[in-house]
């Protein structure tokens, strides 16, 4: 069932960790180490790999290294969304994953690469395809983001959405399906590119779409699914009806999963970007994740 799993996702961006308590990554680093050691001692067969960095930053996967954060890793992401938010064309993917590779002998993966149809569905349809041309066969792992478009009743997973003007709303567009479950015009050519490209779906608490997406990736052909389990919603009431019931509709699937998000009673700050009080309780999240689904 899990094949994978990431240690947080985007610790460079401010809107998933910290950046004013940890401004060095000092903390992450000493968090992600221990994290990837107790899984390697609890599951080995499990490929561990850094989470999913956004902006694509070689000096930062530098500093990690110095830190010893890398040494238990067997790969590590990137997330890259050049046609919505990043300062990089579209056709920039090849020179981006280099940078990386050249500085590091870790496999590479791309677990979010996605466009939003937010101006217009026809461009999405267009960067997927060519995003497809660039990346497969490119690099081992490519995860699409996503399946769904985030319901707009719900809320983005930024703390500076008052800053961000209509790129924040872009969020809410990045799904090959719209809020309603309808198809959107990429949808249509997705599975020209399964099962070698994979999905990235995230599952909210008692996520309601979740029986629906098992057979829309059924029908797409997918094979690999990257999704989350959340240590924030773990301690909440019910989380181990809802994690049993969501891993177990997700079994069938490669699935890399990430560990993040800490729960507010447990983080140096009462927000679920902080840094852990005590950093072993994450490592112990983890591996708790992996005794239960692995």
């Amino acid at each position: 069932m899990i094949e994978a799993v990431t240690f947080w996702n985007e610790p460079n961006n401010k809107s998933h960790w910290d950046l004013e308590l940890d401004p060095e990554w000092r903390m992450y680093s000493a968090m992600a180490a221990m994290a990837a050691g107790a899984v390697k001692a609890q599951c080995p067969r499990v490929t561990r790999v850094l989470g999913g960095i956004s902006p694509i930053d070689a000096s930062f996967i530098q500093r990690l290294q110095g830190f010893g954060a890398l040494d238990d890793m067997d790969a590590l992401a990137v997330h890259g969304f050049p046609l919505d938010w990043n300062l990089w064309p579209l056709d920039a993917w090849p020179d981006k994953v280099a940078e990386i590779e050249a500085i590091t002998d870790l496999p590479v993966w791309v677990t979010e690469v996605g466009v939003s149809s937010f101006g217009a569905e026809e461009v999405q349809a267009f960067g997927l395809r060519r995003t497809a041309e660039l990346l497969l066969g490119r690099v081992p792992r490519i995860h699409w983001y996503s399946l769904y478009d985030l319901p707009q009743a719900w809320e983005a997973t930024t703390r500076h959405r008052e800053a961000e003007g209509s790129s924040y709303y872009r969020h809410f567009y990045m799904g090959l399906l719209r809020e309603d479950g309808t198809p959107k015009l990429a949808l249509q050519q997705f599975a020209d590119y399964t099962p070698e490209m994979g999905i990235c779906q995230w599952f909210h608490f008692e996520d309601h779409r979740l029986d629906a997406a098992v057979d829309w990736l059924a029908r797409l052909g997918v094979r690999r699914l990257r999704t989350g389990l959340s240590w924030a919603d773990w301690l909440r009431p019910g989380a181990v009806q809802w994690f049993d019931r969501m891993m177990q509709a997700l079994d069938g699937f490669e699935l890399t999963v990430t560990f993040c998000f800490t729960p507010e009673s447990r983080g140096i700050q009462p927000h679920h970007t902080s840094a852990p009080r005590d950093i072993a309780e994450y490592a112990d999240f983890c591996v708790e994740m992996l005794r239960r689904y692995a």
